[in-house]
């Protein structure tokens, strides 16, 4: 496991709905254990005409839910996302994100592989110092290997989260050992 200044990991090698599933699982154990977490989840919104998987993406502090889909494609392209609603989740966390001890968010995709979308909140986080678990489709690993080269690649498990989350609290507890001269 490689571990970086800001300790971010990706879940790859599962289908959307299962890794989500994992995303929001680990935030709600997170929250329950105590610390304060804050991120976008996406959910299905049930099948739509095209047979594109676009669905909703929902702030899990808030509730908030941001739509993603446009029942037309625009002219330059026949992908039904709506790149306007990814962006609106990823600035809806922007304020969350200081006061987050881990940040979830649910997918560098297409939109972040060009600075859209949740770019700005996965930018802020790391920044901050502050931990980041998402997921990454192999298309757009060499985008994600460019804004986090040293990230964790993390299986879609729940101990593979749980081993990567040890590690980051295990480090920050040095850290903050170290930086205390105990």
């Amino acid at each position: 496991m490689t571990m970086a200044r800001n300790p971010i990991a990706a879940i790859t090698g599962a289908e959307t709905a299962a890794i989500q599933a994992l995303l929001l699982n680990a935030a709600a154990r997170w929250r329950a254990a105590g610390l304060t977490v804050c991120g976008i989840v996406e959910e299905s919104d049930g099948p739509t005409q095209s047979g594109c998987s676009c669905g909703i993406l929902r702030n899990f502090v808030t509730g908030a839910r941001f739509p993603m889909y446009l029942d037309e494609p625009p002219a330059h392209t026949s992908c039904h996302l709506d790149e306007t609603g990814v962006t609106k989740a990823g600035e809806s966390v922007l304020g969350q994100i200081a006061g987050a001890d881990v940040v979830v968010l649910s997918k560098f995709g297409k939109v972040e592989a060009v600075g859209g979308g949740l770019f700005r909140a996965f930018e802020v986080a790391a920044v901050l110092g502050k931990p980041v678990i998402t997921s990454v489709a192999p298309k757009h690993n060499y985008p994600w290997q460019r804004f986090a080269p040293h990230a964790t690649a993390v299986g879609p498990r729940q101990d593979e989260i749980d081993s990567w989350w040890q590690s980051v609290a295990r480090a920050a507890s040095l850290h903050g050992k170290a930086a205390s001269g105990r």
